[in-house]
């Protein structure tokens, strides 16, 4: 593993300890990394895109990897309420994430488009089968959450959006 590869393992664990999240698994092609705390978990809301700056997918080899850190004694993190009331769409399957049609191709949404209940926001590729993911209010997108290309869990936040 390279320097700059071990110092942003260091800081996923970090920020998971600071949220006090007691398992993670990650997945990206050949790199498998799962971390699991020991001591009594404490469930936490999880930022994704937080966590997608720590691991940008260009700055990981892809090679096998384990990793355990020592239980989590740093204090709780806040939760802060969001300043505006939005809604997110989350992902209803597992799979891959895709923001357009084609590798390419315009997104369907981007950050400011009003958007209506029904309108495809994106993809997620699930067995080699494209789902279309519609939005189920009508609003602003005020942030895209999932990454173009990553996976996506089911229930996982995909976007943000301001409702009318």
């Amino acid at each position: 593993m390279e320097a700059n590869e071990l110092k942003d393992l260091r800081e996923l664990v970090e920020f998971l300890k600071d949220n006090k999240i007691a398992e993670f698994d990650l997945e990206r092609g050949d790199l498998k990394v799962r971390i699991k705390f020991t001591g009594p978990p404490a469930p936490a809301a999880i930022d994704y895109t937080q966590l997608a700056t720590l691991i940008p997918q260009q700055t990981i080899a892809p090679a096998p990897l384990v990793a355990a850190a020592a239980p989590v004694s740093a204090p709780a993190a806040e939760v802060q309420a969001p300043a505006e009331a939005v809604h997110e769409v989350k992902s209803p399957i597992v799979g891959t994430f895709y923001e357009s049609s084609a590798p390419g191709a315009a997104p369907f949404v981007k950050v400011g488009d009003q958007v209506e209940v029904g309108q495809v926001l994106c993809i997620v590729e699930a067995m080699k089968l494209m789902n279309e993911i519609e939005s189920d209010v009508a609003g602003e997108i005020v942030r895209r959450i999932a990454n173009n290309g990553q996976p996506v869990e089911y229930g996982q936040p995909l976007f943000a959006v301001k409702p009318r």
